[in-house]
């Protein structure tokens, strides 16, 4: 395919959910590659039967990655073309390909993406949130603490926030969030580009209450979308920050304790409030 004498790693976006979203561009590149790196082998292969083409394929995921690249570069060295997908959407978001990727390119070959399908994105362009500036975070933790830290040192971003989520923990998560920023809207998008899709507006106890009464509303994957937190002058969160910090050590909050309660009202890590705590707590 590749002019060059050596081989180039494409980095394939493949469907979300509909798959006339594959790009006759993409359908061509799988078709001529030698090689295609994906995911879950099995379940590229039904994609590419579909297709009807009938690559060479070798599975490359979180476990066996960095494995791969030596086996996949010598494969670039022999002039083999080499294709990457992912299960869904675009690879590197929120899934395995960055080490091969970084490892390609510094060894001097090209890496040419063949753009696509996104959750991220589709979800994004539909949402009606504020889109100039958003974080992605792909998936929270599994486990609740490691979750409720998570969201509690986001607390006072003022970009739209984004993760990916699955039905066994949306409702943990929606539950989290409603603790955390009870008034804060919520969009949520449930099976992208499927027979199924549908987005849910409203804060997070509201959507939390709709799954309640239509637990169908609970299955499939989503991206979950929240707002931003008010932006607030800066001099004012200074402010507000130490008032609150004396406050809670003029009442015998231990320093401790009280970093906990300031990343919760105030967001920010914990640390950094321990550090400001014992900060004020050493000058007096």
């Amino acid at each position: 395919m590749s002019d060059a004498i050596a081989g180039s790693l494409y980095v394939v976006a493949t469907p979300i959910g509909n798959l006339d979203d594959l790009s006759p561009r993409a359908v061509k590149v799988l078709g001529e590659v030698a090689l295609v790196a994906a995911e879950d082998t099995r379940h590229s292969a039904r994609l590419m039967r579909h297709l009807g083409l009938s690559p060479a394929m070798i599975s490359l995921h979180d476990y066996n990655e960095a494995a791969r690249v030596d086996q996949l570069i010598e494969r670039l060295a022999r002039g083999d073309d080499v294709a990457l997908i992912s299960d869904a959407g675009t690879p590197l978001i929120s899934d395995p390909g960055y080490v091969l990727v970084r490892e390609v390119r510094e060894a001097g070959f090209r890496v040419i993406p063949i753009p696509g399908a996104c959750a991220l994105v589709t979800a994004l362009c539909a949402a009606g949130l504020p889109t100039d500036r958003f974080r992605f975070h792909g998936f929270l933790p599994a486990k609740g603490s490691g979750r409720r830290a998570r969201l509690e040192t986001l607390g006072a971003a003022t970009e739209t926030l984004v993760f990916y989520e699955s039905p066994h923990r949306i409702r943990d998560t929606l539950a989290d969030i409603a603790a955390l920023w009870p008034e804060r809207r919520l969009v949520l998008g449930r099976e992208l580009t499927k027979t199924f899709e549908t987005f849910l507006d409203g804060k997070a106890s509201e959507l939390l209450q709709r799954m309640e009464h239509d637990p169908d509303q609970a299955r499939g994957e989503f991206v979950v979308m929240v707002e931003g937190g008010a932006e607030r002058d800066g001099a004012a969160i200074d402010l507000d920050a130490e008032t609150l910090l004396r406050s809670l050590l003029a009442e015998g909050v231990g320093v401790k304790q009280a970093a906990a309660v300031a990343a919760r009202v105030l967001g920010g890590a914990k640390k950094q409030w321990y550090a400001a705590l014992q900060q004020i707590k050493d000058a007096e």
